[in-house]
């Protein structure tokens, strides 16, 4: 009954870049006192039970120095909230074990490994950046190796064929390659002669056999067809973080989406978009960002409307969603979205949720 009537907001003291602020973190009006994970759910989905903003959770987390590592939710555990110094707290109740560890509402995913823990997003929603799609610069590009020709003078190979590769940069112990293929080309919204990024779609895994130039491959995976020009580099599949901890950026971020994958049209719930921010402005895996889109311009009502069609009014911004981001480039990031109001498109504003 305490935790029903609790106040909704709570003061939380933050650090900003060494500045102290002061934040209000709310609580969902509706929110339950106790929840039972269960096989499927997802830490975003059970945070999204208890606060207005899920992707706030690590900011409690970073309140308890105390605690150094995460703790990990599995199904049957038993969440409760409670009130601890006025701050809101999950008591966490293993397993239903009875044994009780009073833990802040911020639970972490990890990858895979560890095992039975429950994800940020559901694994279907990331299953797509197993294929390992890239963003590559101009200098990567002009460095990769690129496949010449294939045994038998095919034109196109896949698993346990043998491909030729000119210019390929061979480091002794490395045998390890991906094949991409180059699908577009991401330019700056503001001036179209800025080349962001070229996107390399992932279509096979490949082994050196033999050494020289041209070098000599085996696929050893195939995803799609292996294709003549197709470019080869070195694998980077320990690139791919699947924790994915939600948290703000803190700094002031200003973007746009300039993509979708796929060729959508619009973008939903757990679909990707691509956006023209990445390393170099800061955006790193986990950063949690706002979609905004522009207020449709209308006709006023007003007593000049009556003589004139130049009289038009602009609506306000509308938050059209959030996105979080799930692989960071150079100047380019993929990010997921992760809720959406309405139908999230290209050209849409990003920036601090």
């Amino acid at each position: 009954m305490f935790i029903r009537k609790a106040l909704l907001a709570v003061a939380v003291t933050l650090y900003f870049n060494g500045t102290l602020l002061a934040d209000t973190l709310a609580l969902k009006p509706d929110h339950p006192s106790r929840h039972v994970v269960v096989t499927g759910d997802t830490l975003w989905d059970i945070s999204s039970k208890f606060l207005r903003d899920p992707w706030r959770w690590p900011e409690i987390w970073n309140l308890n120095p105390e605690i150094k590592n995460p703790h990990l939710i599995y199904p049957g555990d038993i969440l409760s909230l409670v009130y601890v110094d006025g701050k809101p707290v999950l008591q966490l109740e293993r397993g239903g074990s009875g044994a009780q560890n009073t833990v802040k509402l911020s639970p972490q995913a990890r990858p895979t490994q560890l095992g039975g823990a429950i994800r940020t997003v559901p694994a279907t929603a990331i299953s797509q950046f197993l294929f390992q799609p890239r963003i590559l610069t101009q200098e990567q590009l002009d460095q990769a190796g690129s496949i010449v020709a294939a045994q038998d003078s095919r034109l196109v190979s896949g698993a346990g064929n043998i491909v030729y590769v000119q210019q390929l940069a061979q480091t002794p112990g490395i045998k390890g390659y991906s094949i991409y293929r180059i699908n577009q080309t991401y330019r700056n919204p503001e001036n179209e002669d800025d080349i962001l990024g070229y996107e390399a779609i992932h279509v096979s895994d490949a082994q050196l056999t033999r050494e020289g130039d041209p070098a000599t491959l085996r696929i050893s995976k195939s995803y799609r067809e292996t294709l003549i020009g197709d470019k080869v580099l070195v694998s980077d599949k320990a690139e791919l973080d699947q924790s994915f901890l939600p948290h703000s950026p803190e700094q002031k971020v200003n973007g746009q989406i300039i993509s979708l994958i796929d060729g959508m049209s619009s973008a939903g719930q757990h679909q990707t978009v691509v956006i023209d921010l990445g390393k170099q402005d800061g955006i790193e895996v986990g950063h949690v960002l706002a979609v905004n889109q522009g207020g449709d311009i209308v006709k006023g009502t007003g007593l000049a409307s009556y003589f004139t069609s130049k009289e038009e009014v602009r609506l306000p911004d509308e938050r059209a969603g959030l996105l979080m981001v799930v692989r960071s480039f150079d100047r380019i990031s993929y990010a997921m979205v992760m809720n959406a109001t309405r139908n999230i498109r290209a050209a849409d504003m990003v920036g601090n949720p």
